[in-house]
């Protein structure tokens, strides 16, 4: 797809309100042991939207995004998908609402039961999709058709364990994972931070590939603001369980309003300037 017909395709005209929540709440303990996790947030997520989730860590986006997955229950508040009141009261009513709904998480080596082999793990997803009835050779082209879309070779994988693999190589295939399940909104949990900057460069081209060759919509938790700037269209910026600021990558982060935001920009290290921890209440500056 040409840069113009994906401008074209993810205009506000096109685009469909695929995820949204009004008041959402999570609280953890009882009385005086009570943690507001996430505070009263409301947002509005739209197909092929690229948006970034910043904090801290404790600041709350990873319970969110457990919220939005249906792993950890809502306190209060609504989750809309598709425009539509989220219902996952029963497991196969949470099943169906996990094909357009999924993830890949900080730590690829606790997102597999390392009893599946890798066949396994991609025969999973293509039964999701209604491909259980389908012939062995058409599963296998097209595991072999995922493999190869993150540049992992069907054959080297096959009949393998995922502890066999290495750490990028798991990352990959759980990208592969999302090319057969096809969902319409990816949730990416610091999806590149366990590996290197080249893998790293290289998974996020591949999520970004992935998004234009089926319009999915991406979220991206991370503590990274480099990361947020460069992947996405929204950033929203999250303290203390509630956001304090949102709007587009440059807005956010060449004009940002909130304090908060101001001190994540300064805790980004420059070489050429000093260092500086204010929360710590004292400075360090780098040798000349």
């Amino acid at each position: 797809m040409s840069s113009d017909n994906i401008e074209k395709a993810y205009s506000k005209e096109n685009r469909e309100l695929c995820l949204s929540g009004k008041g959402v709440t999570k609280v953890f303990g009882f009385g005086n042991r009570k943690t507001l996790a996430v505070d009263n947030v409301d947002f509005e997520f739209y197909t092929g939207d690229l948006i970034s989730i910043v904090g801290e860590s404790g600041s709350g986006k990873t319970t969110l995004i457990k919220m939005l997955l249906g792993l950890t229950s809502v306190t209060d508040g609504k989750i809309f998908f598709m425009g539509k009141e989220r219902d996952i009261r029963t497991r196969q009513k949470k099943k169906e609402y996990w094909k357009g709904i999924q993830a890949i998480f900080q730590d690829p080596f606790s997102s597999y039961n390392i009893f599946n082999k890798i066949d396994s793990v991609l025969l999973d997803c293509i039964h999701m999709r209604g491909g259980r009835r389908l012939k062995k050779k058409e599963k296998i082209e097209m595991m072999r058709e995922a493999c190869s879309f993150v540049n992992l070779k069907f054959d080297e994988m096959t009949n393998k364990y995922p502890f066999e693999l290495s750490g990028g190589q798991m990352q990959r295939l759980m990208i592969a994972r999302i090319f057969l399940l096809r969902p319409k909104i990816l949730l990416a949990d610091e999806p590149t931070s366990m590996i290197d900057a080249c893998s790293r460069a290289t998974i996020l081209d591949m999520l970004l590939k992935l998004r234009d060759e089926i319009g999915m919509m991406i979220i991206f938790i991370t503590h990274d603001m480099g990361l947020a700037y460069y992947v996405s269209d929204t950033v929203y910026i999250m303290e203390k369980g509630k956001f304090v600021e949102y709007g587009s990558a440059d807005e956010v982060v060449l004009n940002p309003k909130a304090e908060y935001t101001k001190q994540l920009l300064n805790d980004v290290p420059k070489i050429h300037d000093p260092w500086e921890f204010s929360r710590n209440r004292r400075e360090v500056t780098a040798p000349d």
